[in-house]
């Protein structure tokens, strides 16, 4: 395990993020508390969560196992907040001072610490000018609740604005952005990371597997299992359609079909090449994994030992042209597209 500064703040993170979104859901805390012990023992310091991952769930299941190893102190705990956390509660959402303020406190009561050392915004929020966003995280910083704030999904532009206005107020600022990446939308690659790498912000990759549809588990022509991710359901809406028309394209498998044959000519499994790829690209700080189970942890962890060539990484570029998106997860996540009307947050 390699371990790299986040951003330009000092904390070594190792390079994979342990992400904990199927814990207390799909994931039960027994399991969960083993993973994350397993984990932690292969060298992993880096937890991130959200308050709204099974609406209070995951951070409750979090708590419990960092409350079980007594490993707290040595952990760079990360959580989200921003999705709605209550049906019928209007104020129970956004990036407003109230809720940011709420949202902290429940989140330190689920987790069980005095602290949370990253605080991100989960998704920005247009109708909220960021100066009321990084006030409140400012203040949360200066209270000594929070360690380091940073941003979820968001462009490039607001990143940069958010680093003016806390220049302006003297507010600290983003250490960090966590955008979706990988061989099916490379399209942060265009500002999103020169921007990063400029100004000594940390990247995380979220969903390096593209919702898993990268681990080969999907075949050409077939049905979407009935545990998938992507599920049966079709009354999503446009947003949702579109994307999953295009996860299931030719084009999409064309590039799976490189990514096996990849993972044969290494005798690794295809989720270890696409992770391996994410893990390397320039700008990459530490990539999430999102294991549902004990075997998903370990094929995860085995794609540190997986190695590209330069021919390697040419042939991937030839199906996952550099800078484009196959399926647009980044521009849609701001645009379009809303997670938590899926259970996707």
């Amino acid at each position: 395990m390699e371990y790299r500064s986040l951003g330009r703040t000092g904390v070594m993170v190792s390079e994979l993020c342990l992400g904990c979104m199927n814990f207390g859901g799909v994931t039960s805390d027994a399991d969960g508390m083993d993973i994350i012990d397993r984990a932690i023992d292969e060298g992993l310091n880096f937890l991130d969560t959200a308050n709204v991952y099974s609406r209070g769930g995951s951070e409750i299941a979090v708590g419990k196992a960092l409350k079980r190893n007594g490993k707290r102190d040595s952990i760079v705990l990360a959580t989200k907040v921003h999705g709605r956390m209550d049906n019928e509660d209007i104020l129970a959402a956004g990036n407003n001072r109230r809720h940011i303020i709420q949202q902290c406190d429940a989140s330190l009561k689920r987790l069980g610490t005095d602290y949370i050392d990253l605080y991100q915004i989960h998704r920005p929020n247009s109708n909220i000018p960021i100066d009321e966003t990084l006030r409140a995280l400012d203040d949360l910083i200066r209270a000594g609740k929070v360690r380091y704030i940073g941003a979820s999904t968001f462009p490039a532009w607001r990143i940069l604005e958010s680093f003016w206005v806390a220049k302006e107020l003297g507010l600290n600022r983003f250490v960090s952005e966590q955008p979706p990446y990988h061989l099916l939308d490379r399209s942060i690659e265009r500002e999103l990371i020169p921007m990063a790498r400029s100004y000594g912000m940390a990247i995380l990759p979220w969903s390096p597997l593209a919702r898993g549809f990268l681990s080969g588990k999907y075949k050409r022509g077939a049905p979407i299992p009935g545990d998938s991710r992507f599920g049966f359901d079709t009354g999503r809406g446009a947003a949702y359609e579109r994307r999953l028309q295009k996860h299931f394209s030719d084009r999409a498998y064309d590039l799976l079909d490189t990514v096996r044959e990849l993972a044969r000519e290494k005798g690794c499994s295809p989720s270890q090449i696409a992770l391996a790829w994410v893990i390397n690209k320039p700008g990459v700080t530490s990539t999430i994994i999102g294991p549902r189970t004990m075997e998903h942890l370990l094929d995860n962890f085995s794609a540190l030992n997986v190695k590209l060539s330069d021919a390697d990484h040419a042939q991937l570029d030839l199906m996952a042209e550099p800078e484009l998106a196959t399926v647009p997860y980044y521009h849609g996540s701001m645009i379009d597209f809303k997670p938590s009307e899926y259970g996707w947050n």
